[in-house]
């Protein structure tokens, strides 16, 4: 666990990321179709998550079948066009599940104080949660496709802290990419870098004990 700025005292409010923290995506058809197109595996995620194609999608301008068609052209020169959008929408579809585990910790968690989901998402978000059963995981839910920003841009940090009715210097905030948790350590917050359950359950204990 990497915790960065602690205060040593008690947290006042949680703010925890999505994707690569409580949901997980299954790309296992999508790397078996690079594959079969004689492709390196992480050549469409490359290509889809280049800031030109992927923020538009995480500010909430366009839906996924436009992002699909941003990878296509994306994809120009290496693979067919067809092959190019199975590719696309096999990603955009790509099955994802909760970890069960960081789910109980934070529901426990939000039974002692404020917690906010603070996720780069796009405009499925709500319907997704509610797929994985999570629609009540969290007091507040901050999706950059909704405010209009995403992280690592301070204002997103804002609003959420803004949500949880909490001073940013007593938020803790819990991300799998460095350079967000940075954003929110220059704030003031308290950043977890996370990479495995037991770095949430260390810090959460750390929070429920001060």
């Amino acid at each position: 666990m990497t915790l960065i700025n602690t205060s040593g005292g008690p947290f006042d409010a949680v703010l925890c990321d999505l994707d690569n923290v409580i949901r997980f995506y299954d790309l296992t058809r999508l790397a078996r179709l690079e594959r079969l197109a004689g492709l390196a595996e992480g050549t469409t995620t490359r290509v889809a998550y280049a800031p030109e194609t992927d923020l538009p999608l995480l500010l909430g301008k366009i839906g996924k079948e436009e992002w699909v068609e941003t990878i296509v052209r994306g994809l120009a020169g290496e693979v067919s066009e067809p092959q190019a959008r199975e590719l696309g929408t096999a990603l955009a579809e790509a099955p994802f599940r909760a970890d069960d585990e960081v789910v109980t910790m934070l529901r426990r968690i939000r039974q002692h104080m404020p917690l906010v989901l603070v996720t780069n998402a796009t405009l499925e978000l709500e319907s997704d949660l509610a797929s994985l059963g999570l629609s009540d995981l969290a007091h507040h839910v901050v999706s950059s496709a909704r405010v209009g920003v995403a992280k690592p841009d301070r204002e997103i940090y804002e609003i959420a802290a803004g949500r949880a009715q909490t001073a940013v210097e007593r938020c803790l905030f819990v991300d799998d990419r460095l350079e967000n948790i940075e954003a929110a350590v220059a704030l003031g917050m308290t950043g977890v870098h996370y990479r495995e359950p037991e770095d949430l359950r260390k810090v959460l204990a750390l929070a429920l004990v001060g």
